[in-house]
């Protein structure tokens, strides 16, 4: 049997290679990420990784290492093999947290799929997808400037855009944005409007019904389920879920209220990816493409998202992100590459990847 022996946990700033800029204030410029390593007498080491943006969610990076700190009597000298058995006396213990949880469930199933010598994505149902589809996110700039950089994205391959909105506070710039970005692309690619929560409906509705000739669809525009039920039916345009889709209940409550054609899940929000997979199939069910990623992160991340995605029928899955090609640095040498658009998952047991321990330095918190 497997032993968990020592829990390392480094803070690395990961800065995007483009500031986004989002309604309400938000930004993404230098976010910093929390990298977790478990080691085991068996030799092995599963890692993990939670990166939560400032201001955006209830999570904060600097959460993580009190969080884990308090899970050490349960995780040290814990089997590690089978993630949702030890998740579920985490949970008993330290209930909540589960942006903080989320790295120790990828590190776990890192663990698992070695121990089993398969990846990942064989123990999450199954390969179904040799790679997927990329969006790209847009910062909400001038909207000449959008569409250029939509146009260059569609030159990579890139078949999906999302436009981000309300940075500026004026709904007629939005309907500009959605605009020409819609112009630049083409008939076809997807392109959808993002708010992250930061609209009033007033505002949202004026926009949606101002390009509501326009093949585009909305996401998430305001800070309750309700206020988006209130967009789409003004507007007739389909909708996309984010911030507020992160446990059943709100899956469930938002399919009620007809606001799910589509859907992120975000790792961190469930917490890890054994909560996700449920709320995976669960959207299966349901009917609502699904965007399988995470608020941010690097190649620690990502891999976990796209072994997930690579598990999920092609049909239902909308995208997912490329998370690393956002950022420096890349935390592992190894991990996966976009190509024209599309992304595939690694190939080796467990994540597949190896970050470099060596570039993380000495970690910043030490439990054993």
């Amino acid at each position: 049997m497997t032993r968990i022996t020592r829990i390392s946990l480094w803070h690395v700033p990961l800065t995007s290679h483009t500031a986004y800029y989002m309604a309400d204030g938000k930004t993404c410029d230098t976010v910093e990420t929390v990298v977790l390593a478990l080691d085991t007498d068996s030799g092995l080491t599963g890692w993990g990784e939670v990166c939560p943006i400032p201001h955006y969610l209830p999570a904060y990076a600097r959460g993580v290492a009190p969080a884990l700190t308090e899970l050490a009597p349960v995780l040290l000298g814990a089997d590690p093999v089978g993630p949702e058995a030890l998740m579920a006396r985490a949970e008993r213990h330290l209930p909540g947290h589960p942006y903080a949880k989320s790295a120790l469930d990828i590190a776990l199933w890192d663990i698992t799929g070695q121990a089993a010598g398969l990846p990942m994505h064989a123990l999450l149902g199954g390969q179904q997808a040799a790679d997927m589809p990329l969006y790209h996110s847009i910062t909400c700039i001038a909207a000449d400037e959008m569409a250029r950089i939509a146009r260059d994205a569609q030159a990579q391959g890139i078949t999906q855009f999302q436009v981000k909105l309300g940075a500026s506070g004026d709904w007629q710039t939005d309907v500009e944005r959605l605009t020409k970005v819609r112009e630049a692309v083409g008939p076809g690619p997807l392109v959808y409007g993002d708010w992250n929560c930061g609209a009033i409906s007033l505002e949202a509705i004026r926009v949606g019904r101002a390009v509501a000739h326009l093949d585009v669809m909305l996401e998430q525009p305001c800070a309750t389920l309700e206020d988006c039920a209130r967009v789409q039916h003004a507007t007739g345009l389909p909708m996309k879920m984010d911030e507020l889709a992160h446990d059943t209940a709100s899956l469930l409550a938002a399919h009620r209220l007809g606001i799910m054609d589509a859907v992120a899940l975000k790792l961190s929000k469930f917490g890890g990816l054994s909560a996700t997979r449920r709320a995976r199939d669960l959207c299966l069910y349901l009917g609502a493409k699904m965007c399988i990623e995470d608020t941010w992160g690097s190649d620690i991340t990502t891999a976990a998202l796209l072994h997930l995605g690579a598990a999920t029928d092609p049909a239902r899955l909308l995208n997912v992100c490329d998370l690393s090609g956002y950022v420096a640095p890349r935390l592992a040498p190894d991990a996966p590459v976009r190509n024209a658009g599309r992304i595939a998952p690694p190939d080796g047991a467990g994540l597949g990847i190896a970050p470099d321990r060596d570039s993380l330095g000495a970690p910043d918190l030490i439990l054993d």
